[in-house]
């Protein structure tokens, strides 16, 4: 006889959802079940305390739970635990034991953790292969992503790893924002990473028009300047005409 544990380990439960733990139980024809127990005890530390959950005897669909959200049952050669508004303290070593007709047990053995919000998340720079490297502490499951001045990285910015966590720069210079986005099932976190501001063609623009201003207003300028000086020099050769007539 032997048990296995069908859900890929680590598991990993969300504080107040509900936990269910599968397992396989494969019997020769002359075997018989007389007893399944579910039991946990803690991933770490000294001496840690196993805890009986549940009790199947035999093949019955009745087990009994050891506590009122924790239930328990055997049924076609498989038996599932599910414990109901999972807890931290609900993380742990568990284990599923089956015992035959003649007394004999086979344990099978997963690790159940909470999953966890992502934290402090960095970004740093490797300046030799111009990249960009994004790390986060320790959330469950984190997925990365790159913004560059608010939008999706482009190839003209760069490419992303397969992972998600490097960004290769391509364009030439560095500038701008880049930012790292870190997500799961409970959430987002995000850094940003800053160099020296791009030159946009917004404000070359804008450069160009306030030069093609100055350029206008000294020609302007100079243009009265030139108007007024031949309308002084005018008047005046006027002035002397009459003087000369008059005499």
């Amino acid at each position: 006889m032997s048990v296995q544990i069908l859900n890929e380990e680590p598991v990993h439960a969300i504080p107040g959802s509900v936990l269910v733990l599968k397992a396989r139980i494969q019997q020769g024809p002359l075997e018989g079940i007389s007893m399944v127990t579910w039991e946990q005890e803690p991933e770490t530390g000294i001496a840690p305390v196993r805890v009986t959950l549940a009790t199947c005897p035999g093949e019955s669909l009745n087990c009994v739970g050891t506590r009122p959200n924790v239930h328990g049952n055997v049924e076609q050669q498989e038996t599932t635990l599910q414990i109901n508004g999972y807890s931290r303290e609900d993380s742990g070593v568990y284990a599923v034991t089956v015992t035959d007709h003649t007394g004999a047990k086979t344990t099978a053995h997963c690790i159940v953790r909470e999953y966890e919000a992502v934290h402090h998340v960095s970004v740093s720079i490797n300046v030799s292969h111009s990249s960009l490297v994004c790390g986060e502490a320790w959330g469950t499951d984190p997925h990365f992503s790159w913004l560059h001045e608010r939008v999706a990285i482009t190839r003209t910015v760069g490419t992303v790893s397969k992972d998600g966590t490097t960004l290769f720069v391509t364009m030439n210079p560095i500038c701008g924002h880049f930012t790292c986005m870190v997500t799961n099932k409970l959430g987002y976190s995000s850094a940003t990473f800053t160099a020296a501001p791009c030159e946009t063609e917004g404000r070359g623009t804008t450069a160009a028009v306030v030069c093609l201003v100055l350029l206008l207003l000294v020609g302007g300028g100079l243009a009265f300047l030139l108007w007024w000086r031949h309308r002084r020099n005018n008047r005046g050769e006027s002035l002397h005409e009459r003087l000369d007539d008059s005499i």
